[in-house]
């Protein structure tokens, strides 16, 4: 069986709708059907995994994003009869982004960055 690394995590192993490639739950953003602020059909990030329902995984990067929207993997996956906005998980994926490369916690921004000193959010 192949794995995403030379030693193998224990847990559940799901695949990216997006790449396709294995990955254990922990490296994957859970996906489920849900809705949007204004009530419409929407793709709803589950970072934490405990939304009821059936779930899609993907890695938490753009390009599997990309990939899997270009494909409609999310429709197939989830078994959705109707059209689901992908703005909810493109907020969350570009707030995982930018929180990683602009620390929003004082002590993570001094030590990475001490020279800028502590901002507040």
């Amino acid at each position: 069986m192949a794995t995403t690394s030379d030693n193998p995590v224990p847990g559940p192993v799901r695949t990216c709708v997006g790449c396709r490639a294995r990955a254990t739950v922990s490296e994957l953003l859970r996906v489920v059907a849900g809705s949007d602020a204004e009530g419409r059909p929407a793709l709803v990030p589950d970072p934490d995994h405990r939304a009821p329902g059936r779930g899609a995984h993907l890695h938490p990067t753009q390009e599997c994003w990309q990939l899997a929207v270009r494909r409609r993997a999310f429709s197939r996956a989830l078994r959705s009869g109707v059209p689901l906005a992908g703005a909810p998980v493109e907020d969350h994926l570009a707030a995982l982004h930018q929180d990683q490369h602009h620390p929003h916690d004082q002590s993570e921004s001094q030590h990475h960055r001490p020279e800028t000193g502590a901002h507040s959010s």
